[in-house]
């Protein structure tokens, strides 16, 4: 008779716990605030301080939800650099593990990045590709306040999050499917204010006769330059209070 697999039977119990936390924590939730309470339930199982979720068109990350400011703002922060560990995992459509952004290869990888995270007191990411093995449409996002790598158990955990985060995404309902395109239930709609970096994406392309990448480039540069994100340059843009020109640096 096979012997039994002790560990691999320790293994499955604990993942079904993660499953069970998972599932109970979105218990009653409205699919508005689905991604956000994902967030909260994997710093209660990881021991990280905060994640976010964010899909990823066009390379630009668009943050759904987040378990506190500190995570969606550095979130915000990759968003803005066009460069980051979420950045990377989206683009290769595998987990990357900065396990320490104050010192070594990942600050040679990151290096602005890490320099701005560890100023937002985030000094270790974590991040989890959402989707399947041949399209990435996102990424689970864990910060820590520390240095350090994830376990075996708690990579796994952080895996098992990210397919539950993906699941969840794609079971939300579509406009068509409530009726209403207004609808906050709508995926869309919980993005809506990252609908301003398109749309000021447009306008700047207006402005300098320029392709998408170029104005997006722009739109980065301009928020980097000082020191703010690419989503409150957009909100300017919008609102004309900020327009591009040839000669703007």
């Amino acid at each position: 008779m096979r012997p039994r697999d002790d560990h691999r039977g320790e293994r499955g119990r604990e993942g079904a716990g993660a499953a069970d936390a998972l599932v109970e924590g979105v218990r009653g939730m409205g699919p508005g605030e689905v991604p956000g309470r994902l967030c909260a339930v994997a710093v209660d199982l990881l021991p990280v301080s905060g994640a976010s979720v964010s899909l990823h068109n066009d390379g630009m990350p668009v943050q759904l939800g987040a378990s506190s400011a500190q995570a969606a703002y550095v979130t915000e922060i990759q968003a803005t650099l066009g460069d980051g560990p979420c950045q990377s995992a989206a683009q290769s459509g595998a987990p990357v593990l900065a396990r320490d952004l104050t010192a070594g290869q990942d600050v040679l990888r990151w290096p602005v990045f890490a320099q701005q995270a560890t100023a937002a007191g985030v000094r270790a990411v974590y991040s989890m590709p959402l989707g399947n093995d041949t399209v990435c449409v996102g990424t689970l996002d864990l910060y820590r306040e520390s240095p350090g790598d994830l376990t075996d158990l708690e990579l796994r955990t952080a895996r098992l999050v990210a397919g539950m985060m993906t699941v969840a995404l794609m079971a939300l309902p579509h406009a068509e499917e409530t009726g209403d395109p207004g609808d906050e239930r709508w995926l869309s709609g919980l993005a809506a204010d990252h609908d301003q970096v398109y749309q000021a994406t447009g306008m700047i392309m207006a402005q300098l006769g320029a392709g998408t990448d170029e104005a997006l480039a722009r739109l980065r540069a301009h928020a980097f330059a000082h020191g703010r994100t690419a989503l409150d340059v957009a909100g300017d843009v919008v609102a004309h209070r900020l327009r591009f020109d040839d000669d703007q640096d």
